[in-house]
């Protein structure tokens, strides 16, 4: 069975007047379809759970709002879910009366689906993580000088992003050619040994 959590009656009886019955409805709402749902309190306003997030209500000076966790899941079947809404939290936009929400069959119905998704562990698809490709530029000289060095090409070549940096910026920082043909002779010599440009810092 479900639980109510006190502290949301402490969060009702705090908001303004015209929120109370609003969300007393909501609440009522979704523990007549939701039997098994828990209370909590997340970020500050009142969640419904069962096998994580289902739904939220929030109560602010001049509305309220109520959104579910799966909406992008979800069929909307009637259209309510205003998804370019900036200014409210969830999906049934700025709710100011009881008069505001959908008819209790409808709003149920979409209880109901949101409440499925759990129970059928249908999860949310993960967010995908944009992997931008790293790319170095490498000096002309400096590939020149490793194509007739294959021993240091290989090891360049199985190093690390950073690894591969440091040696690039220590021979494009060299002041003159002098300090770059010296740079660049000690570069070939520690790649062969499979150093890093930074090995004598590296901790054994």
């Amino acid at each position: 069975m479900g639980n109510k959590d006190p502290r949301i009656d402490t969060y009702i009886t705090k908001s303004a007047d015209f929120a109370k019955p609003v969300l007393t409805h909501l609440r009522y709402l979704v523990h007549e379809v939701c039997p098994d749902i828990e209370e909590t309190i997340k970020w500050g306003f009142p969640h419904f759970d069962y096998k994580g997030p289902v739904c939220s209500m929030a109560a602010f000076k001049q509305h309220c709002a109520f959104g579910f966790w799966k909406s992008s899941l979800m069929s909307d079947k009637y259209l309510l879910f205003q998804k370019e809404e900036k200014t409210a939290m969830g999906q049934l936009g700025q709710i100011k009366s009881i008069t505001d929400l959908p008819a209790d069959g409808i709003l149920k119905a979409y209880l109901q689906e949101a409440y499925g998704l759990n129970e059928n562990n249908i999860k949310l698809p993960s967010k995908n993580k944009t992997v931008r490709t790293k790319e170095l530029e490498i000096p002309s000289y400096f590939i020149h000088a490793l194509s007739s060095d294959k021993k240091a090409s290989e090891v360049f070549q199985k190093f690390s992003y950073s690894h591969k940096k440091e040696y690039i910026e220590w021979l494009t920082e060299a002041k003159t050619e002098e300090t770059r043909t010296k740079r660049m002779a000690t570069t070939l010599e520690w790649l062969a040994e499979g150093k890093s440009r930074m090995w004598k810092y590296t901790k054994k």
